[in-house]
């Protein structure tokens, strides 16, 4: 496949750019940090596309100055009181230091964090992300195994990681699949879609009207999904 990338600024603002073979352009804002990436078929100008992304620099700012609102752009300190979530749902952080193996328990909406004395804000926060990553990995093979069969297509290996810019990626060649982190954060339809949307990618490797369609058959709904995780 012909492709290739590269980074443009407007108006202050930069722009990843992907140039693929496909049929639309693809404009997104992306959390965390509010990055903005464009994807171009190969037909399109560099001018076209700059007048483009002009004449949508205002829902472009917009979006990007709603991500730098969110509060989980301020670093966490990992202290009782604070906020945390889990599969969409609030939670606040209850420390609890004692001499035994850490631990995360979920009781009426607190996250209790148990931990060792004297255990510092690195160690408390490696805690919490293994205890996201175990909790994404019960979940994964269930819906792999519910999507596999109705796409007929087989994930060799899946992995669960974080991602600066993407929800999830997938090696079409591999079979292999990958997963954010922060989907542990999300509601779990969101780890749903992330899920089926790179297991059509074994039946489709590119973003186009075949791609499009598989989804709309499968999970009707996926725009709304889509739009909640990019902050729309």
């Amino acid at each position: 496949m012909n492709s290739r990338q590269y980074e443009i600024e407007v108006s202050g603002i930069k722009v990843n750019v992907t140039r693929k073979r496909i049929k639309n352009i693809h404009l997104s804002v992306n959390p965390p940090d509010g990055a903005v990436r464009v994807s171009s078929p190969l037909s399109v100008s560099q001018e076209a596309l700059r007048q483009l992304l002009i004449s949508r620099l205002d829902w472009i700012k917009k979006h990007v100055r709603r991500m730098e609102s969110l509060p989980s752009r301020e670093p966490q300190k990992y202290i009782s009181g604070e906020s945390h979530f889990v599969q969409g749902q609030r939670y606040l952080l209850n420390v609890v230091e004692r001499d035994a193996a850490p631990e995360v328990v979920l009781r009426n909406r607190h996250m209790n964090l148990y931990v060792r004395p004297g255990s510092d804000r690195n160690k408390r926060e490696e805690i919490v992300r293994e205890w996201y990553r175990d909790l994404l990995k019960e979940q994964i093979p269930e819906m792999i195994a519910r999507w596999e069969p109705k796409l007929g297509v087989k994930v060799k290996d899946w992995g669960v990681k974080r991602m600066k810019t993407k929800w999830g990626s997938c090696n079409t060649r591999a079979h292999r699949i990958w997963l954010n982190l922060e989907l542990a954060k999300k509601p779990k339809h969101c780890l749903e879609y992330v899920v089926l949307h790179e297991i059509v990618h074994l039946r489709e490797r590119l973003h186009n009207a075949r791609f499009y369609a598989f989804l709309d058959e499968l999970m009707p709904g996926w725009k709304s999904v889509q739009d909640e995780l990019n902050g729309r």
